[in-house]
């Protein structure tokens, strides 16, 4: 039996989400250990591809200062003892963690335990829990370091195409929506609707009514969405992104040949979203900005561009079977 582990945000669990649909292809039901925090039982609850869900009642340690970071660690000691007891009572054999502190106590269970644990990191800056565990590792995924192929569901790849001219733009904050990408969609509408370039928009639930009044005041067209699980359906309309660069985004855009216009998050944590996105730049193939640098002249200078190299230099960075790579090296010696 296989247990995946981690959580919290939607980078960590899409990772999660498509290792256990590669597990169940091959007639393997793993258990995940999440926590009641974070997006964790959002996403899984009622997974039905799960054999069994645990969510430990688990929080985040490194912001945290003082007392409170010596209450947080004392509570992942505690609930690592209570992991214990899950692994050994499905009988399990490896452990794999996508990250994030929902995966600290069974983490460290199946250290102490002597479980097998492999781990995935999805960033181009390696997270703190992640750098802990790492040596204790029976094998670490990363694209950006190792070149491992990046996990991404197959339809990405699927419904890829070469881009050239640009129709339609799609404006990405992640999971939880970003107002910053969000305010500079608003700013950029009506220069597009004049351009009759079509707008693609997903708003994040804390913005969705401020966008959709401005878009129905305005007489702007645009297909405008808080969240869509089925996101494939949206990015493979649209010739550019405008996105946040989470590295689960990142490489589904990607894989889809959709080159972005990427501007990371300022507050991720060691700075992960630029030098995620500076890994597609470098190779010619995407474009990063600042938030600081962004300016409505840039984009639009951006917009004039023929991006069929871009989009081609896409074609060459991620492969396909990244899941199954990753499980393939997980069922060894089980």
């Amino acid at each position: 039996m296989i247990a995946i582990t981690g959580g919290g945000t939607g980078g960590h669990l899409k990772i999660a989400k498509v290792i256990k649909n590669e597990l169940n292809k091959r007639g393997i039901y793993p258990i995940y250990i999440g926590s009641t925090t974070g997006q964790d039982k959002k996403w899984f609850e009622k997974d039905i591809g799960f054999s069994e869900k645990y969510f430990l009642d688990s929080s985040g340690v490194v912001n945290k200062k003082g007392i409170q970071k010596i209450k947080s660690l004392n509570n992942i000691l505690k609930l690592s003892l209570k992991a214990q007891k899950i692994l050994k009572k499905h009988n399990i054999k490896k452990v794999f963690s996508v990250g994030g502190f929902s995966a600290a106590p069974a983490s460290f269970a199946s250290i102490i335990t002597n479980t097998p644990l492999y781990i995935h990191e999805q960033n181009a800056h390696i997270g703190t829990l992640n750098k802990i565990l790492k040596p204790f590792s029976k094998k670490f995924f990363n694209t950006f370091f190792y070149n491992d192929p990046y996990p991404v569901e197959d339809i990405f790849f699927e419904n890829a195409r070469i881009r050239e001219k640009i129709k339609t733009i799609i404006f990405l904050g992640g999971s939880q929506g970003a107002s910053f990408i969000n305010e500079l969609a608003l700013s950029l509408a009506p220069i597009l609707n004049k351009k009759d370039i079509k707008i693609i928009h997903q708003t994040g639930y804390k913005d969705y009514e401020k966008v959709k009044n401005f878009y129905l005041k305005n007489n702007i067209k645009a297909d405008f969405f808080e969240f869509e699980s089925n996101i494939i359906q949206k990015i493979k309309k649209a010739d550019l992104a405008i996105s946040r660069a989470g590295a689960s985004t990142l490489f589904e855009l990607t894989a889809n040949n959709l080159p972005a216009i990427y501007i990371p998050y300022p507050y991720a944590a060691g700075d992960h979203q630029y030098y995620n996105a500076k890994f597609l730049s470098n190779k010619n193939a995407s474009f990063v900005y600042r938030q600081s640098e962004i300016k409505k002249e840039l984009i639009l200078n951006i917009l004039n561009k023929n991006l069929k190299e871009y989009s081609q230099n896409l074609a060459k960075i991620n492969k396909k079977n990244g899941a199954q790579y990753i499980v393939d090296e997980i069922l060894k010696e089980i």
